[in-house]
């Protein structure tokens, strides 16, 4: 949360949230990863509320603003995740590297949870994660060194220029990253063969989709 959402907590629910044993959690379901390199498997999904970067095209805006979410016990979102045959979660936003997620990591990790992370790469990350994907926005850009440890680069493509901002973040990545361009859901059918285009020629780079999207499914 920012400090101007912190003002109106109560101090013992500040200070749990910024030790991490409180989130404000958007949404939990259970579903199919529909972009990037996990396409197709089962997971728990937790979204955290909050977000401060402002993508004009964010197809969640609802889980900006974190004061409209509940603040969740972390025992409660473990026991959530820990119920579904995949014992994988994707810990997406909003921007969850907001907060301090080293205490839900190391409980769901004790619990044999894969533990998957989707983030903007803005903040610091806060927690251990066994794969980590980085979506970098324009509006604010990844933190020095944080796409080398990336384990998945997935740049959102909304123009022509999205290519060369695709570029530069994939020359801060490691050698094993795995590079994805995704068009903006908007504006799929003028991005796609675009994308086609540039993938073809540059094949380091794979094509995502929002297959979740095509399968109605959340």
């Amino acid at each position: 949360m920012t400090d101007c959402e912190l003002i109106h907590l109560d101090p013992d629910n500040r200070q749990k949230l910024e030790k991490g044993l409180l989130l404000p959690v958007m949404e939990m379901f259970y579903s199919i990863q529909g972009e990037g390199w996990h396409t197709g498997k089962p997971a728990a999904f937790v979204r955290i509320g909050g977000c401060d970067v402002g993508c004009h095209w964010c197809d969640v805006k609802e889980a900006w603003d974190a004061s409209l979410h509940p603040l969740t016990p972390v025992s409660h979102i473990i026991d959530y995740v820990h119920a579904f045959p995949a014992n994988a979660v994707v810990i997406t936003g909003g921007e969850p590297l907001m907060y301090e997620l080293g205490l839900l990591c190391s409980k769901l990790s004790a619990k044999g949870v894969m533990i998957y992370l989707e983030s903007c790469g803005a903040y610091p990350l806060r927690g251990r994660f066994d794969w980590i994907c980085i979506s970098p926005k324009k509006n604010q850009p990844p933190l020095a060194g944080i796409l080398f440890l990336a384990d998945e680069l997935k740049v959102i493509v909304h123009d022509r220029e999205d290519f060369d901002w695709a570029e530069n973040n994939a020359a801060q990545t490691g050698s094993n990253c795995r590079l994805f361009l995704q068009p903006e859901w908007s504006r799929f059918r003028e991005m796609m063969p675009l994308i086609v285009d540039y993938v073809k020629q540059h094949p380091q780079w794979m094509v995502s989709l929002q297959s979740h999207k095509f399968m109605n499914i959340p």
